[in-house]
């Protein structure tokens, strides 16, 4: 075999993509998906019930209002729900792109609260980040195998134009309520 061949089969073999389709992958997105959506459920419920030492509905509702946003409780209600059922459904692989784009919504508002400042704690935004990329990655990766979505026909393979659309979706929606607020 010439130079030239050796060459271009090995330009071949390294450009070619690779298929990651092995339960080592699956069971990757497994753990990400249980730890960043479990993650989101308990601060949901911490909202909205104040489970896990939360501040409840009440508080919440008051520091929406504080925060500049309008109808303070209906706000909680809202963030509550998003982050509640977001979580779940990215923690149960269930309309995982939906549930991206609630989370993404969450995060863009949870961010501009916080200010980007300092990255690490206490005044930091660190964890706030890493869940947002988590979210992200799970929405733009799809939930894998052992997920809910993998029975519904739909959502079965993960499919590009819905995990970019659930993003743009989410930043649209969480800059129009940054724009509501005062």
């Amino acid at each position: 075999m010439t130079q030239d061949r050796r060459d271009q089969a090995l330009f071949r073999a390294a450009s070619a993509p690779a298929t990651v389709n092995t339960a080592t992958h699956d069971i990757g997105l497994l753990v990400l998906r249980l730890v960043v959506g479990l993650s989101m459920v308990g601060h949901g419920t911490m909202k909205l019930f104040g489970w896990f030492g939360g501040p409840g509905l009440d508080a919440t509702g008051k520091g929406f209002t504080m925060a500049g946003y309008p109808a303070g409780d209906a706000m909680a209600v809202i963030a509550g729900l998003s982050e509640t059922l977001g979580g779940l459904g990215l923690a149960l692989g269930l309309l995982t792109p939906l549930a991206g784009a609630a989370l993404t919504g969450i995060f863009i508002n949870v961010l501009d609260l916080r200010g980007l400042s300092a990255y690490f704690p206490p005044k930091g935004v660190e964890l706030e980040v890493l869940l947002f990329a988590g979210v992200v990655a799970l929405t733009l990766t799809g939930p894998g195998r052992f997920a809910a979505d993998h029975y519904l026909p739909v959502l079965r393979e993960s499919r590009p134009r819905y995990a970019w659309f659930a993003l743009l979706l989410g930043v649209v929606a969480g800059f129009i309520v940054l724009l509501i607020r005062d």
